[in-house]
C-alpha cells in the first residue's frame, strides 16, 4: 500500500528517524519514495547517509508531489509550518501529524486541509517499541486510514480510538509513561545500591525484572492484581513490601499524577489553539 507511495517527512529528527527507520528496515516503503526536511543541514546530511532518503531544506519542495505528509516537527515551530504549506499540499493527500498538543481542528484550520491524522506515540518508539494512539479527521478514508496504520507501525503498536480527547488521556498515560516507569526502576536501583549491591548489577536486576515482569503480564489472560498474589506469600517478604507501599500512597500517587498530567495536556491543547 506504501511500496509506490511519496512520503514527505517534516521534520527529520529522533521520531521521524524512528518512522523512517521502521518503514525502511520493515519492507514498508523503499528509501526512494521518502523525502526529509529540517532546519539542521547536519541532521539531514546523516538521515540521508544512513537511510539513502532524498533530503531538502524546502518543506514547499518535499510535499510538491507527496501522497503522505507527516509532520515530526515541535510545537513551537508548527505554526510557521503550516502557514509556509497551507494550499501546498495535494486535497487528497494524507497529513500525519505527531506533534505534540496541536489539536485536528487546529493543524485542518491552519494548513486549509481536510485527510489530517492526529498521532500520540511515546518515546519507546524511537526503538520500534511503542504504543501510538491515533485519530483521523471524518474525511480521511478508510485506505488512508491503513496507510496511517502501517506509518505508525513502524514506531511499535498502535490503537486508532474516535474521541479526541483520548488522546490527551493517551499523552497522560502512555506518552508520560515511559517516564513514570523510568523514575521507579531509578528509585529500585538505587534501593539495590543501599541493599550493597554494586550499581551496574542492581540495574541489571532491575532492568530485567521489569522487562520480565512487563512480558510475562503481556502473555497472560491474569489480571495484575492475580499476578501479584501469584508473587505474594502470606506473611513473607513480599508481604511486607507492599504494605509499606501501600502504606505510602503508591497508588493515589499514581494516579493523582496521571489526572495531573491529563489535565496539563488539556490545557496546552487550549493554549495552542488560542494562540493560533
Amino acid at each position: 500500500m506504501l511500496s509506490h507511495c511519496p512520503i514527505a517527512f517534516i521534520g527529520a529528527g529522533a521520531m521521524g528517524e524512528a518512522m523512517i527507520h521502521g518503514l525502511i528496515d520493515r519492507g514498508t516503503t523503499p528509501a526512494e519514495n521518502i523525502i526529509a526536511t529540517d532546519i539542521q543541514e547536519t541532521r539531514l546530511s546523516y538521515v540521508h547517509d544512513r537511510y539513502g532518503i532524498q533530503v531538502t531544506t524546502d518543506n514547499v519542495q518535499a510535499t510538491a508531489t507527496a501522497r503522505i505528509v507527516v509532520l515530526a516537527i515541535k510545537p513551537q515551530v508548527l505554526p510557521g509550518v503550516l502557514t509556509a504549506l497551507k494550499g501546498r499540499i495535494a486535497p487528497d493527500a494524507l497529513v500525519l501529524s505527531i506533534v505534540a498538543g496541536a489539536r485536528l481542528e487546529s493543524i485542518m484550520s491552519e494548513l486549509a486541509h481536510a485527510c489530517v491524522v492526529r498521532a500520540m506515540p511515546n518515546t519507546p518508539a524511537q526503538i520500534g517499541a511503542g504504543i501510538t494512539v491515533w485519530i483521523a479527521a471524518p474525511v480521511v478514508s478508510s485506505e488512508q486510514r491503513a496507510q496511517a496504520r502501517m506509518l505508525l507501525q513502524a514506531l511499535g503498536e498502535e490503537i486508532e480510538v474516535h474521541d479526541e480527547d483520548q488522546l490527551d488521556m493517551a499523552t497522560a498515560l502512555s506518552g508520560s509513561g515511559p517516564a513514570y516507569v523510568f523514575l521507579f526502576m531509578e528509585a529500585l536501583v538505587d534501593a539495590g545500591v543501599h541493599l550493597g549491591f554494586p550499581r551496574p548489577i542492581a540495574e541489571k536486576l532491575v532492568i530485567q525484572t521489569v522487562r520480565g515482569a512487563a512480558e510475562y503480564y503481556r502473555t497472560t489472560a491474569a489480571h495484575p492484581a492475580q499476578l501479584r498474589n501469584q508473587v505474594t506469600s502470606p506473611g513473607g517478604t513480599t508481604a511486607e513490601a507492599l504494605y509499606y507501599l501501600e502504606k505510602a500512597g503508591l497508588r493515589s500517587a499514581i494516579s493523582r499524577a496521571v489526572w495531573a498530567a491529563y489535565k496539563r495536556s488539556v490545557a496546552l491543547g487550549q493554549r495552542h489553539k488560542q494562540t493560533h
